[in-house]
């Protein structure tokens, strides 16, 4: 599977990421700019996770998004379905308590976490509605969703140089820095097949959230949504 307008099978996506985990944080940082680096730590100042209450890390990777949660002193559960991603993750970060999981059948109880988030995994997702959901039903009434997720620059003419970069640029730097360019064309197109900020944000009340709004970074490079679960 090397393009996005086919089916993401979920064995295939996760054979793709067991495949980059090891330079998966590195090559991210050098194809978006050192962006990433940015879009983290918004992500973590967006959730505000406190001291006692249980944070859903969903597609946490290699487990680098979720210490920041920890470190404010919340119960961060990172969860991913790429096996390869979570053995480089537990290599790095030991002290975390990487869990293994499919996004549309979360291996948790029902109202058990006070905020859930997902960065840049929901448009890997085989079933992004399903999955939208699942994080609903684990989320405690009143507790709050984060998503962050590439969406749609709000400029029309940068619009039309990032996307050129996306599927011009991209490719070629991807086969200098990474030991599977393919997963990168992939993911290339995967952004462009994404819904735009208005998009997800419909997807978002379609599954149960309320209060649903966004705000772009980097010109809408990317794009925070949040909402909340009714009490």
């Amino acid at each position: 599977m090397t393009r996005a307008s086919l089916d993401k099978q979920p064995d295939e996506v996760a054979a793709m990421f067991d495949g980059v985990a090891s330079r998966y944080d590195l090559v991210n940082d050098v194809l978006s700019l050192g962006q990433a680096r940015l879009w983290r730590r918004e992500v973590a100042r967006a959730v505000a996770a406190r001291a006692g209450e249980r944070v859903l890390d969903l597609a946490a990777g290699t487990g680098t998004s979720s210490v920041a949660f920890g470190a404010a002193g919340a119960t961060v559960v990172p969860c991913d379905f790429s096996l390869g991603m979570l053995r480089e993750g537990k290599r790095r970060h030991p002290e975390l308590p990487l869990t293994a999981g499919d996004a549309t059948r979360l291996p948790f109880a029902d109202g058990v976490f006070d905020a859930v988030t997902i960065s840049f995994g929901l448009r890997n997702v085989h079933d992004p509605d399903a999955a939208l959901r699942e994080l609903l039903r684990v989320t405690r009434p009143g507790g709050r969703v984060l998503v962050c997720e590439f969406s749609r620059p709000t400029w029309a003419p940068f619009r039309t140089v990032y996307t050129e970069y996306l599927m011009r640029a991209l490719p070629p730097v991807a086969r200098a820095v990474s030991s599977n360019p393919d997963a990168y064309v992939y993911l290339a197109e995967s952004i462009r097949a994404w819904p735009d900020q208005a998009g997800l944000a419909a997807r978002l009340q379609r599954a149960g959230w309320s209060g649903v709004a966004w705000r772009n970074l980097t010109g809408g490079i990317v794009a925070m949504h949040r909402g909340t679960k009714r009490g």
